[in-house]
């Protein structure tokens, strides 16, 4: 794959894509263990692509784990082989990052136990009343986690880039700082950002491909497009194809 890896003074990897590399690009919105409907949507993404000749991409804009009933599942299937015919590059999303800082023993790890993490960890086989309190200070907690979540999904996630520049095209799980240039933008932001991004827009001349900020439709703008349509709750889950500078709303659910 063409790619650079623009990761660098403590910052987690960020990519840029070739413009032209791929005849279509398909983002997807956030998961949250939501694997029946990724699995059809991408069935969707194949059915659609077949019409187009060339290379295609699958971007993952993140929120792979947490709510949702199989999170588990979720990772195995991305740490497998993408459909035929397709690259897949997987960005984190802050649920993953938080997951992640969780395990490593992150003293912010009440967060991510209050969002959704007992589906997570149920979905491993853990029985989280067996542990004691589901609080973050709970230490024999976090080492059933440990135990119980394969070697190969932490190596996964710890090696998600946060950001993915194709042409003015730019691919992240939450958005940007608006006007901040892209080589300076901080991965709190990319994974956290929220009302000013939603509100003022990339204030770049970018299109900014994202999830994040639940929404009951997907959104298309000029400079934005929203793609998280809260799978976990409506049970739909939401991609865009970017063919020929155009953008293209596909669903399930």
């Amino acid at each position: 794959m063409d790619k650079h890896d623009l990761g660098g003074d403590g910052l987690k990897p960020r990519m840029e894509i070739e413009p032209g590399t791929y005849s279509a690009i398909y983002a997807i919105g956030d998961v949250h263990g939501c694997l029946d409907p990724l699995l059809a949507l991408e069935d969707k993404i194949r059915e659609d692509a077949s019409l187009r000749e060339g290379r295609k991409l699958i971007v993952m804009l993140g929120d792979y784990v947490d709510r949702g009933p199989q999170s588990a599942t979720v990772l195995y299937h991305l740490n497998a082989a993408p459909p035929v015919g397709f690259d897949r590059i997987c960005l984190r999303g802050n649920h993953d990052d938080a997951f992640l800082d969780y395990l490593k023993g992150d003293p912010a790890g009440d967060w991510y136990l209050e969002h959704g993490a007992d589906a997570t960890l149920q979905s491993y086989g853990m029985d989280i009343e067996a542990h004691g309190p589901f609080i973050g200070s709970n230490f024999a907690l976090r080492q059933a986690a440990r135990a119980a979540i394969p070697a190969s999904h932490v190596d996964f996630l710890q090696a998600l880039p946060v950001l993915l520049t194709i042409g003015d095209d730019v691919f992240v799980h939450a958005g940007i700082r608006p006007g901040r240039p892209l080589a300076e933008q901080e991965d709190e932001d990319l994974l956290w950002i929220r009302r000013s991004f939603i509100d003022l827009g990339p204030g770049l001349p970018v299109r900014v491909f994202h999830g994040h900020t639940p929404m009951r439709e997907a959104f298309v703008g000029a400079n934005r497009v929203s793609l998280d349509t809260h799978c976990y709750k409506t049970g739909r889950l939401t991609a865009a194809r970017l063919a020929d500078g155009e953008v293209q709303i596909l669903s399930v659910g």
